[in-house]
């Protein structure tokens, strides 16, 4: 069953997780991933916390404690996410030390209705550093204008960070400028870079989500052509960019260092159209030195038919270009519809958060003790 994770694994792909629920801690699931699977890291987001307190099953103690204490639904909400991330790490700590710091990481998103408030999403940023204290932690902090200068500043304080949320090329180059930034800070601080690692996740499925649905309302045989095309092109280009800034001069300084380099990280690689191959944004985005956070169903289907055939992101960059400049010439603006993409993503994670506050809050009073 696993055999084409393991050749995945093989060819430099770090196989991460994008779930995390109580009931997958404490029933061993995630140990056995972790075993069987060739997992090596977790990712989490509100959606994902939403869904798994929502479903209540493992939380019922503790939000009765919280009850008892009193404590407002955001810090009930941060006790219980940063629990279930804290054991989490526990559980891949041997992962952690084995690779060096690289893998064996949990994840955890600042609040997203920060992210357009620079000074508030790195005070949240420490705040969670310090609250999970394990040092197999990333902090998420979306790829929003407003979140680059707070990805410099935490970085720069040693703390390691996934940043999320990256849709465009433009923006990709920017997040990178921005942890480059961040390492030459804390190198400047006598911090040691061996310790900072990053990731940055580059969305893949919801691209072409948005740009099917563009093609579709077009109808022409022309646009039709394009569907499906443009999320890996897209991927494949910021692989290429990825290339280009480290083996940079500034790069370089930094590699002497001891700096590690900010990997990409394949997020939303679960697919949404049932007319296409339910691998194709793992086996698609094979790469050296990248991540794949994959959600169950991604993993269980790569293991029981992904077809791993070496490097498909290496050698293609022309052909990802054209699919991507194809766009502008049936009248798609790449541009309107990465913005559209962060903006929604931002959206909805804001939604999914005030969800989870929503449904914690009637928890914590349906549990609160009567008074006497």
């Amino acid at each position: 069953m696993t055999d084409a994770l393991k050749r995945l694994a093989d060819e430099g792909v770090a196989i991460w997780l994008d779930d995390l629920s109580r009931k997958r801690i404490t029933s061993g699931n995630l140990a056995e991933l972790i075993d069987q699977q060739h997992v090596v890291g977790v990712t989490t987001n509100p959606s994902i916390f939403q869904k798994a307190i929502s479903g209540g099953e493992g939380y019922q103690q503790q939000v009765a404690d919280l009850a008892v204490r009193k404590l407002t639904v955001e810090e009930a909400v941060r006790m219980i996410t940063t629990a279930d991330v804290r054991d989490a790490a526990d559980i891949l700590r041997p992962v952690y030390d084995a690779t060096g710091g690289q893998d064996g990481r949990v994840s955890i998103e600042v609040d997203p209705r920060l992210a357009h408030n620079t000074a508030a999403t790195i005070a949240e940023a420490k705040q969670l550093a310090w609250l999970v204290d394990r040092p197999n932690t990333f902090i998420k902090i979306p790829a929003t204008e407003a979140g680059l200068p707070a990805i410099t500043e935490v970085i720069g304080l040693g703390i390691s960070v996934n940043v999320t949320l990256i849709f465009s090329l433009e923006r990709y180059r920017a997040v990178m400028d921005a942890f480059l930034a961040g390492l030459e800070k804390a190198k400047a601080a006598g911090l040691d870079l061996q310790k900072i690692h990053s990731v940055a996740s580059f969305f893949v499925s919801r691209v072409d989500t948005e740009i099917d649905k563009r093609i579709d309302k077009l109808g022409t045989d022309e646009a039709k052509a394009l569907r499906g095309k443009a999320a890996v092109a897209n991927a494949r280009l910021a692989y290429q960019a990825y290339e280009e800034v480290f083996s940079s001069d500034r790069w370089a300084a930094l590699d002497r260092a001891n700096a590690n380099k900010q990997r990409p990280l394949w997020a939303s690689t679960g697919v949404k159209d049932p007319a296409y191959k339910d691998t194709m944004y793992v086996v698609d985005l094979v790469a050296p030195g990248t991540v794949n956070t994959m959600p169950e169903a991604t993993l269980e289907a790569v293991a029981d038919h992904g077809e791993i055939s070496g490097d498909t992101v290496r050698g293609t960059y022309e052909q990802a270009k054209a699919d991507i400049d194809a766009l502008a010439g049936i009248g798609i603006s790449y541009d309107d519809v990465v913005q559209v993409l962060e903006d929604e993503g931002v959206e909805k994670f804001e939604s999914s958060w005030n969800d989870l506050l929503k449904s914690t809050e009637a928890e914590l009073k349906r549990l609160a003790p009567s008074e006497a």
